[in-house]
């Protein structure tokens, strides 16, 4: 049984945990002892994306991007029910639990550590955060759940187009800021890099693979070829974005360890709220499993251009967005075993 179950599963994947908090270490350590390595990548960025990071997350989304069959994205319509669940979620109760649970955290259980100002500024941070639900990532926790790729692009781009509208009115009504202001140069630069060029490149990938090949020949034997890919990507950002903020992480551990507790609080909270939905609609596991990442998953990029914007780089504001980044991956993964072992609870 215990063969079956590792089967298909890569050497990368299969001990990820060990491998992301390797490539943490990594990181922190480059930017620390070796800042010339960051400092040099730093120069290649556009709009606040950087453009190492954007290829790299271009790598990891590409092979799913394969598995689309437009086919099927045209049958999502007939199952809206996942989507429901992923904007209501997202949009209706995601932003309002993070403003919650971070008030309660910063401004009552952390009194004795921290100043209402500060508590201020972290509460900022995790609003920017919880009203950037995830794009690019999401196709990694999908892959790694077995999730429907037609689903889950389509789950994503609503999502995008949900953005543009209701980030700015969310995160200016929570924080009681007025003349909030987005980088739109960076939001669409991200959703064109991240969705719009993968998914273009692996539609035409797989036509052309499936015309000359076949089906059979491109499932079994191309996009196989293509799965240690999106993990070696999902690392090797990993130690890019570490090594940017190295400093940062060293420089504030009882902070960055305060900002953690209601970031991962959030993360479960909010990935159980639409497993749950999922399971009480009725909806396939590889729906299900996807529509929970994509509210627990942040869209990091976008928080943290939004934070250095209005806040400047040295900002509280930025340093909890950038806690978002280091929480985020290890709690994902273990979100990704919890899906995995419970995908029982979707089969009849």
């Amino acid at each position: 049984m215990s063969k079956q179950k590792l089967e298909g599963i890569s050497f990368f994947e299969r001990y990820l945990t060990i491998w992301v908090a390797l490539c943490m270490v990594i990181g922190v350590l480059i930017g620390k002892f070796i800042p010339a390595i960051p400092a040099f990548l730093g120069k290649f960025e556009y709009a606040n994306v950087s453009i190492p990071i954007a290829v790299l997350i271009w790598l990891m989304i590409y092979p799913m991007m394969m598995k689309v069959d437009f086919h099927s994205v045209k049958n999502v319509g007939k199952n809206p029910k996942g989507l429901y669940v992923t904007w209501i979620t997202n949009w209706l109760i995601k932003p309002f639990t993070m403003f919650a649970i971070a008030s309660f955290f910063f401004y009552k259980v952390f009194s004795g550590f921290i100043s209402p100002e500060l508590a201020r500024d972290y509460l900022a941070g995790a609003v920017l955060l919880g009203a950037a639900p995830c794009t690019a990532m999401v196709f990694v926790w999908s892959h790694l759940t077995k999730g429907n790729p037609a689903y889950t692009v389509v789950q994503v781009a609503t999502n995008d187009l949900i953005i543009l509208a209701a980030f700015t009115p969310i995160v200016a009504f929570l924080l009681g800021i007025g003349g909030i202001s987005i980088p739109w140069d960076t939001l669409i630069l991200s959703v064109v890099l991240f969705v719009v060029v993968p998914l273009t490149a692996g539609v035409i990938t797989r036509n052309v693979i499936t015309k000359n090949k076949g089906v059979e020949y491109f499932e079994k034997n191309f996009i196989p070829k293509f799965s240690n890919i999106t993990i070696g990507g999902l690392l090797l950002t990993l130690v890019i974005i570490f090594s940017f903020q190295g400093h940062v992480i060293l420089e504030n551990p009882l902070h960055i360890l305060l900002i953690a507790i209601p970031l991962t609080i959030q993360t479960f909270f909010i990935f159980f709220v639409a497993y749950i939905a999922a399971k009480l609609l009725k909806l396939p596991h590889n729906v299900a499993a996807p529509a929970g990442m994509i509210g627990a998953s942040n869209f990091f990029e976008l928080a943290v251009a939004v934070a250095i914007a209005l806040f400047g780089t040295t900002s509280p504001v930025a340093l909890a967005t950038i806690v978002g980044v280091l929480v985020e991956v290890p709690v994902m993964l273990i979100l990704v075993k919890i899906a995995n072992n419970t995908k029982a609870w979707f089969e009849s």
